[in-house]
C-alpha cells in the first residue's frame, strides 16, 4: 500500500468512495507479496497491483463491486488459473476487498502521515468474522509487528507493517547522484546527497532527496553517533577524489551496523583505494565488505546505465540473493559471489 497512498489519500479527500484490494495470504508461488495492494478510484482509475493477466482484471471487478456495494469480502484466488477457487495443492493467494472512503476508513490520513514522515505504523483490518459488521474495521498502532495474516477463533486478521523505509546516502553530488537518486526512489529507499561544494549540492539537482552540504567523513560521524546507521542503511561512495573518499570510506569499514557501502571508479582507481586503505590498517577481511568497483557488471557506462547496475546490487543485498559483481582482480565474474547483507525494511 505504500506506493499508492497519495492516489488513497486523493480519493479519501474527494468525499467519493473508491475501492481497494489488499493481498493478505499467499501460498506457493504469488506474483506479488503479502501487503501489494490495488487501487480503484471513483471514476475506475486504477493504482497500484495485486496481480498480472486475468486475474488482474479477476480482481479489478470484485474492487468495482466493493466501491459500488459497500461490500466487503475475502477472495481465493488462483495464481496459475486467475479464477476463484478454494482448490487445495495450487499457488493460490487470498485477496481482501473493500470499499474506501472517508467514512469507510476514517483513520487513514494518520496512517499516510506517519509513512510520510518515516515513522512505524501498523493497520489491523478484520478481514474475516463471524459477525458482518465487525469485517472491515481498522485498529491502528506504532508497535512493531510482522506483516501477516493472523488466525484467531472467531476472526481473521491482516497485520500490514510499515517499517521506517531504508536510507541510501550517496557521497557526491554529480550525475551519477541524480540519477541514483530515481532509482533507489523506486526501490522505496529515502536517499540523502552529501557533499561539502555548495554550488554542486543544491536541492533543485536532486528531486526527492535530502541534500547535505558538509564533509563527507565529518556528516557520516555525526549520523553515526545520532544513532542513525544500522543494518538496513546504504552508503554508495560516488566521489574521485581521496581527499574526500578516504577518510570518508575509513568511517565507513569502522562502522558496527552497515547494509551495503559501495564505491565507484575505475579498476585504476579500485587499486589505489585498496592500497590507501591497506595502509590505514585495515584487513583483507575488512576490506570485503566494500563493493569496489560498486554495482553489478553489466557494461554500463552512462550515469542512468550505471545507477541500474548500483541498484540492481542494492536490491540483492536487501534480499539476500547473490549478485554478481565483477572481480576487479581478474575481471572474470567470480566463481563465489561475495557475501551479501541482509536489509531490513
Amino acid at each position: 500500500m505504500r506506493d499508492i497512498v497519495d492516489d488513497l489519500l486523493r480519493v479519501w479527500h474527494s468525499g467519493r468512495t473508491g475501492g481497494l484490494a489488499t493481498i493478505v495470504r499467499t501460498v506457493g508461488s504469488a506474483p506479488l507479496p503479502m501487503g501489494s495492494a490495488m487501487l480503484v478510484d471513483q471514476d475506475g482509475g486504477v493504482y497500484g497491483a495485486v496481480g498480472a493477466g486475468g486475474l488482474e482484471e479477476i480482481a479489478y471487478e470484485a474492487v468495482l463491486q466493493a466501491a459500488r456495494t459497500g461490500r466487503r469480502a475475502l477472495h481465493r484466488y488462483g495464481v496459475a488459473t486467475g479464477m476463484e477457487t478454494g482448490a487445495n495443492g495450487e499457488s493460490m493467494m487470498d485477496v481482501f476487498t473493500e470499499p474506501f472512503s472517508r467514512r469507510h476508513f476514517p483513520e487513514f490520513p494518520d496512517v499516510a502521515a506517519e509513512i510520510a514522515a518515516h515513522r512505524r505504523v501498523t493497520v489491523f483490518t478484520v478481514v474475516w468474522n463471524s459477525d458482518q459488521d465487525l469485517i472491515g474495521q481498522h485498529l491502528i498502532t506504532d508497535k512493531k509487528h510482522a506483516t501477516e495474516l493472523v488466525a484467531l477463533p472467531d476472526s481473521d486478521v491482516f497485520v500490514a507493517s510499515f517499517a521506517p523505509p531504508p536510507r541510501l546516502i550517496i557521497f557526491g553530488a554529480n550525475s551519477f547522484a541524480a540519477a541514483l537518486t530515481v532509482q533507489a526512489g523506486l526501490l522505496g529507499y529515502r536517499v540523502t546527497i552529501c557533499d561539502s561544494r555548495p554550488n554542486f549540492a543544491t536541492p533543485e539537482s536532486f528531486p526527492g532527496a535530502e541534500v547535505v552540504v558538509d564533509w563527507p567523513h565529518r556528516y557520516l560521524n555525526t549520523l553515526s553517533s545520532a544513532g542513525e546507521i544500522d543494518s538496513s542503511t546504504g552508503i554508495v561512495v560516488l566521489s574521485h577524489d581521496p581527499m574526500f573518499e578516504i577518510p570518508l570510506l575509513t568511517v565507513a569499514l569502522r562502522l558496527p551496523e552497515l547494509g551495503y557501502l559501495g564505491a565507484m571508479g575505475s579498476r585504476q582507481m579500485h587499486f589505489r583505494r585498496m592500497e590507501d586503505l591497506r595502509a590505514g590498517g585495515f584487513s583483507d577481511e575488512t576490506l570485503a565488505r566494500l563493493r569496489s568497483p560498486v554495482g553489478v557488471d553489466i557494461g554500463a557506462r552512462t550515469a542512468p546505465e550505471v545507477a541500474v547496475a548500483i541498484a540492481a546490487e542494492l536490491l540483492a543485498a536487501r534480499a539476500a540473493q547473490p549478485a554478481r559483481p565483477s572481480d576487479p582482480y581478474s575481471g572474470e565474474i567470480p566463481v563465489t559471489p561475495k557475501t551479501v547483507v541482509r536489509l531490513g525494511i
